[in-house]
């Protein structure tokens, strides 16, 4: 298996839990007896853990290699795939989704940073694909996991089987990465990360554009089938159509994205992007149809979609650890994701729906005027000219 689809499968693997877990949250829900307010304090651990442990990624990659980081704390997750459904109490459900927080965060920095890394090594975009093989997985094992609930299979089963297989899809794509000595991310004389690594200020600038995408994102995401049942008339059928119109145009940008990069460089692409989603916003507020709601969704998704893979490269190159870049801007595009949901939910109850969108429209014309942030460093994919010297991409 080459470097590229290996770490491209370690991707669709990772989305594929997240996707996986998802689907079972009213089973487990069911076979503990928890109300909504116990439901929505277990569902706040996994977030937890994923933002105490990510600052933390860095630390471990350099202590054992990006490659060996990667299999290890993405096999964790793996494991703790089985485990929410074979909590006794609620005590334990808060611990397991805590742990499966930090596995799947800090796995999340590992694999960025690898695939920054493999990047730079073949000299052209590939984080968008690898983003779109993220979410490739996350649908495929959403699908998966519907039908599983549909035919009523027990949560203990189907989690405990999906951890087993994704558990041997996982080692077999790990053999494939680059190893530790090549992925490390960091320059031969690069000092140790920090052991808890929050975002440097010269991070701060890339984390601002993807704090600003992943808040369009993570507001559409949550609000959108919401937003067409209340805005628009929508019924339930055409308003959760809302969310997968959204996430299916989000996934496929992201699958074409590189060649897009490629084209138009980084700072290009997140204006155009950034164009697209803004006429998006504004489509959504003055939507009063289900129809011109969802092509504003769609436009949102297709706008944002490939910003946070360039952002995400752009920090793996900024400086000489690959892994503590991606960690700085991460974090803050963690946190981002999880407050758009609640202050969209806030705005909306205060002002309006439209008007929340109108914020949120704001949001990513913000993100349009700093796009030149994104514009690559000196570590940025490079590739080799007629007479065999380094040149740098497009923007």
């Amino acid at each position: 298996m080459s470097h590229h689809r290996a770490i491209a499968t370690v991707f669709a693997v990772h989305g594929a839990i997240a996707g996986t877990v998802s689907t079972r949250i009213p089973w487990i829900q069911d076979h503990l007896a928890l109300d909504p307010g116990t439901l929505g304090l277990a569902l706040l651990c996994p977030p937890i853990g994923a933002f105490l442990g990510m600052p933390m990624a860095g630390r471990v990659a350099y202590r054992f290699g990006s490659r060996a980081a990667t299999r290890v704390l993405l096999a964790v997750w793996c494991v703790t795939l089985a485990l929410p459904a074979l909590a006794p109490s609620p005590g334990w459900l808060f611990a397991v989704f805590f742990l499966s927080g930090v596995g799947a965060g800090m796995s999340d920095i590992t694999m960025n940073a690898h695939a920054v890394v493999l990047e730079r090594r073949l000299g052209r975009s590939i984080m968008s694909g690898l983003h779109g093989m993220w979410a490739v997985g996350s649908l495929a094992a959403g699908g998966v996991g519907t039908l599983a609930a549909q035919a009523g299979v027990d949560a203990r089963i189907h989690l405990g089987v999906a951890a087993a297989v994704l558990l041997v899809v996982h080692g077999l794509a790990g053999r494939g990465l680059l190893r530790d000595g090549e992925a490390g991310g960091a320059t031969p004389d690069a000092p140790a990360p920090r052991r808890f690594a929050l975002p440097s200020r010269a991070i701060l600038p890339l984390g601002l554009v993807g704090f600003c995408a992943v808040f369009a994102e993570g507001a559409s995401a949550n609000w959108a089938a919401v937003y067409l049942t209340h805005v628009t008339d929508a019924g339930p059928g055409v308003a959760a159509a809302g969310y997968t119109v959204l996430m299916l145009c989000m996934a496929g940008t992201r699958l074409m994205g590189d060649r897009v990069i490629r084209l138009l460089g980084p700072v290009t692409t997140v204006r155009v992007g950034g164009i697209v989603a803004a006429l998006g916003g504004v489509a959504v507020v003055t939507a009063r149809t289900p129809a011109l709601g969802m092509a504003g969704f769609a436009l949102i998704g297709l706008g944002v979609a490939v910003v946070m893979p360039l952002v995400l490269a752009a920090a793996g190159n900024a400086g000489t650890n690959a892994t503590e870049g991606v960690t700085g801007v991460a974090t803050i595009t963690y946190m981002s994701g999880m407050v758009a949901p609640p202050v969209t939910g806030w705005l909306a109850g205060t002002l309006s729906y439209p008007a929340a969108f109108t914020v949120i429209t704001g949001v990513v014309v913000a993100m349009t005027l700093l796009a030149r942030v994104v514009r690559p460093s000196g570590g940025a994919p490079r590739r080799l000219s007629a007479e065999g010297s380094l040149v740098g991409t497009r923007d």
